[in-house]
């Protein structure tokens, strides 16, 4: 039988004195702390206390310096939930070297497109190394090949290197500590580099400030780690604060989501984050079940990763009340991979917070006039919190003035948290990052008593008969007014028409609509609430059940779904109808 991994140290608690995640882990290991993973099917199946992973790690560093690799090279890692995955992420930094976390593949990827993914991505981060599971050898062998890497393999191959002699250098403050990869930078890859001061800075102000970390804590995370908040949020963070964690593999957690609450039951957790579809997973499939689980432990249920959804969890909290969770354990968030992690936090139990405004003038004017009682047009936007200690927020016009509170415009940030630049992409760096150090965020919001509100991303804005539109809003008024309709099943986005400007298309998975009469009506019925709610003509375009496309963190890609449109993916007779 496994020993469980406890939720107290013994160690007294440091929190904001380390220079770089080594310093972090080697406090961590004098304690009785570390990480328990688990399956969604057989359970608890491996633990790792941080000594352990320490000691681990030390040895390990050493033979990569022995299999060839020199200090500052990079070494490319699939990110599955494992301890395997940890080891080589702290190996690298005892040596000196730069780990580089990619995406396993999605769950109905094709073989070659992921492969190709691969393969931009390593050659983007120039990497001399490559530690995948055995699951992948065989796809990953040839391009290791073409690409001349150092190593290749499984971890446990590293056994039969003889370690390097001369002792390892651990990296330093100043030293890059990873390359994260946004999940939206996969075609064009732009690998963030994370300098250690960075991460640091940033644990630092989630323990401090966002969670206010206390004796009793234990964190628990089915994110990945090739995203920013499963690796900085799950793994980075509680590891500098001397925390235990619980871990599932993303895939169990599609697969099973109420095992994310059972774990959390089990090992009376307080700290979890999810995008709001995970909260919606999870009250999909309580319906048909009633779990007898405790969630009264849970004091942060943290949200990030994607546009906030306050009617998701209402239905969370309602759904879960009777398994002791509290709505006020919410807490909004923002960030970004470009920023290590967070920028801002809403303040712990007071749950979500919204602004409900009036549409027309946000759409017309930019400004986030309250919304009248009454009101067709309008829409609630989540409050995120001020910015972290040290950090700025700032909302500009396109020109760069400054604007005033509830205008909204770009969302700028600056403080010790921010990359210094994207990895080899001077020119890149230069379009989001300005000599004084404020990165545009490409997100646009508004200041609300000091608080960041986000309405959407710039790129995903559309401009139709003089009107600034966002294409969540009409994305979430069909799922919200048709029952049939899930959370992810729809996609808008707006095309030019020539002369006659930009028109919109909303794709929809067309879920139990059976044969042309039902599809027919579905059509008709979104199109509708689209005219009603937004005063808004659309292509409404049905599509497959499950062939919208989505990131590498589980968040629909708009870009992409627009691409698989105009390259004609969804107009065979048995995927689309359509009535313009």
């Amino acid at each position: 039988m496994l020993a469980s991994i406890p939720t107290a140290s013994g160690l007294p608690r440091r929190r904001n004195d380390f220079t770089t995640l080594i310093d972090a882990l080697d406090y961590a290991a004098q304690g009785a702390t570390g990480l328990a993973f688990h399956t969604a099917r057989d359970g608890h199946m491996a633990s790792l206390t941080y000594h352990a992973l320490r000691e681990d790690a030390r040895a390990l560093a050493q033979r990569l310096l022995g299999a060839g690799l020199r200090r500052g090279d990079r070494v490319a890692m699939l990110a599955d939930t494992s301890p395997d995955f940890v080891r080589a992420f702290f190996a690298s930094q005892y040596a000196g070297l730069v780990p580089v976390p990619l995406p396993l593949p999605p769950p109905f990827g094709g073989r070659d497109t992921y492969i190709a993914l691969i393969e931009r991505l390593m050659r983007g981060a120039r990497v001399s190394a490559l530690f995948t599971p055995a699951d992948f050898l065989s796809w990953l062998e040839p391009l290791a090949g073409q690409l001349g890497l150092k190593v290749f393999g499984t971890l446990a191959e590293l056994d039969a290197v003889q370690p390097a002699a001369a002792p390892a250098v651990p990296s330093g403050p100043d030293d890059i500590a990873y390359l994260q990869f946004s999940s939206g930078s996969t075609r064009y890859p732009t690998g963030v580099a994370v300098h250690q001061h960075a991460v640091i800075s940033n644990a630092s102000g989630i323990m401090l400030h966002g969670l206010k970390v206390r004796d009793g804590d234990r964190a628990m995370s089915w994110l990945p780690f090739y995203h920013d908040m499963g690796l900085v949020g799950f793994l980075l963070t509680p590891m500098t604060a001397q925390l235990s964690i619980d871990l599932m593999p993303t895939s169990d957690f599609a697969r099973r989501p109420l095992r994310w609450l059972s774990i959390l039951s089990d090992n009376r957790g307080t700290l979890s984050f999810s995008p709001s579809f995970g909260y919606e997973l999870c009250v999909r499939r309580r319906a048909a079940t009633q779990p007898e689980f405790d969630l009264s432990s849970w004091r942060v249920a943290g949200l990030g990763g994607d546009m906030i959804r306050p009617g998701v969890l209402a239905g969370f909290a309602e759904a879960f009340a009777p398994n002791g969770f509290r709505a006020e354990a919410f807490v909004p968030s923002y960030g970004m991979a470009e920023a290590t992690l967070a920028i801002s936090f809403a303040k712990l139990g007071e749950g979500v917070r919204t602004d409900e405004i009036d549409l027309g003038h946000l759409e017309r004017e930019g400004w986030a006039v309250p919304a009248e009682p009454g009101a067709t047009q309008r829409r609630e936007f989540v409050r995120c919190g001020a910015p972290l200690p040290g950090h700025r927020v700032e909302i500009r016009d396109a020109e760069g003035a400054l604007l005033p509170e509830r205008q909204a415009g770009r969302i700028l940030v600056q403080g010790p948290s921010i990359m210094l630049g994207y990895d080899g992409q001077p020119e890149k760096t230069a379009e989001v990052l300005s000599a004084d150090g404020w990165l545009d965020t490409g997100d646009i919001g508004y200041l609300l008593d000091g608080e960041i509100v986000i309405t959407g991303r710039a790129k995903d804005l559309m401009l139709v008969n003089g009107r600034n539109i966002w294409p969540q809003d009409l994305e979430w008024s069909i799922e919200q007014a048709m029952p049939g309709v899930r959370a992810g099943d729809v996609a808008a986005f707006s095309l030019e028409q020539g002369d006659a400007g930009e028109h919109v298309v909303v794709l929809i998975e067309a879920r139990g609509a059976a044969g042309p009469d039902a599809q027919e009506q579905l059509v008709t019925e979104a199109s509708g609430v689209l005219r009603a709610r937004h005063g808004l003509e659309a292509r409404v375009v049905l599509v497959r059940p499950g062939s919208l496309p989505q990131t590498s963190s589980g968040k629909l890609s708009r870009a992409w779904a627009r691409r698989r449109y105009l390259a004609g993916d969804f107009t065979s007779r048995d995927e689309r109808r359509e009535i313009a």
